[in-house]
């Protein structure tokens, strides 16, 4: 390799290539992560060490040209303020870079109602494919028929029969929540869940409502209510007013988790000497609230990077398939849990 990098304004891909001494076309290949490319990792190394020390960015329009490709993923999620589907966010769009990709980020709910905008984004071509997490049951997007045309995933849902979805195993996540409460000794236990038509939800209750059926305990008293922390707060005067005696409160989101513990301080209930509170999910926030809450830890970020992989290898050719992440879930143990002495 030489020495020095040439001395030139805009670095372009034959400097690179000039600079590791391989061909313009293998030089685009390993840069673009082609794995089939067959080349020594020696040439695969020169080639990135010489993109580095030029600091190369590929053009995106030229890019785009070369490839007949936009060069964009399109992530269609429920709602922006919720920290889960950041996280999940957060590792898509580190994985797309990575991959020479762009992710463009659209809500989707029934005052922001994004399907006129993915259906104009696909039509027009101006995105390669589509992660959807959107937790509707029945989106019109998936009705519609548009989405045979372009490569797409499901993430953090379950669509049956389409054998596309990437998703942690929700149902686990929840056995293995009821199961730690359990093992404390709690046997009066409430779930608050989510709208009942949202797939996440339905999985989550499932798995904890199973998990007790398992342990032949007594079934878990299940509120529904809104992912949020209006909809924690409302939940705990619900269960309290129906189930005074409940000594566990396993709560399907953070913002839910911070609405209970507000709930249950103002109605008097101490945590977690009379109710414990554990929540799905783990933030780093869960740390600084009083008590320190009790969480479940998920793979949510990698769950972003997998649904990428998933996507990218089908522009690539590959057959779509269901991921389902079952590692990395884990009690994280703070205040807001004890046992039942």
């Amino acid at each position: 390799m030489p020495d020095s990098p040439p001395a030139r304004g805009r670095v372009r891909l034959i400097d690179v290539a000039e600079l590791a001494g391989v061909t313009k076309s293998v030089a685009s290949r390993i840069l673009s992560r082609d794995e089939t490319l067959n080349v020594r990792p020696s040439t695969r190394a020169r080639v990135l060490d010489a993109a580095e020390r030029l600091q190369y960015s590929p053009h995106a329009g030229a890019r785009a040209l070369a490839a007949s490709t936009t060069g964009a993923l399109s992530l269609l999620i429920p709602d922006l303020t919720n920290p889960v589907y950041a996280r999940i966010a957060r590792g898509a769009y580190q994985r797309a870079h990575d991959l020479g990709y762009v992710v463009l980020l659209a809500e989707d709910n029934e005052e922001t109602d994004a399907r006129a905008d993915f259906t104009d984004l696909v039509d027009a071509g101006r995105v390669d494919g589509l992660l959807i997490a959107s937790a509707r049951q029945d989106h019109p997007l998936i009705e519609s028929g548009r989405l045979a045309a372009i490569p797409h995933v499901f993430v953090n849902r379950t669509v049956p029969d389409s054998g596309r979805n990437v998703t942690v195993d929700l149902e686990l996540a929840s056995r293995v929540a009821y199961e730690y409460l359990h093992g404390l000794g709690h046997r009066a236990v409430a779930h608050i869940s989510g709208p009942g038509g949202l797939s996440p939800a339905r999985d989550r209750e499932r798995g904890f409502l199973e998990a007790a059926a398992r342990s032949h305990a007594p079934i878990p008293h299940v509120v529904h209510a809104d992912f949020s922390e209006a909809g924690g707060y409302a939940a705990v005067e619900e269960i309290l007013r129906e189930r005074p005696d409940i000594t566990a409160i396993y709560a399907g989101t953070l913002p839910q988790s911070i609405g209970a513990l507000k709930s249950l301080q103002v109605l008097g209930r101490r945590v977690p000497h009379e109710v414990s509170l554990l929540s799905y999910d783990d933030l780093p926030m869960a740390a600084y609230l009083t008590p320190a809450l009790t969480t479940l830890e998920l793979p949510l970020q990698e769950l972003g990077t997998a649904a990428v992989d998933e996507l990218v290898q089908q522009l690539r050719g590959g057959p779509p398939r269901d991921v389902t992440l079952g590692s990395h879930i884990r009690i994280v143990e703070r205040d807001s849990v004890t046992s039942i002495s």
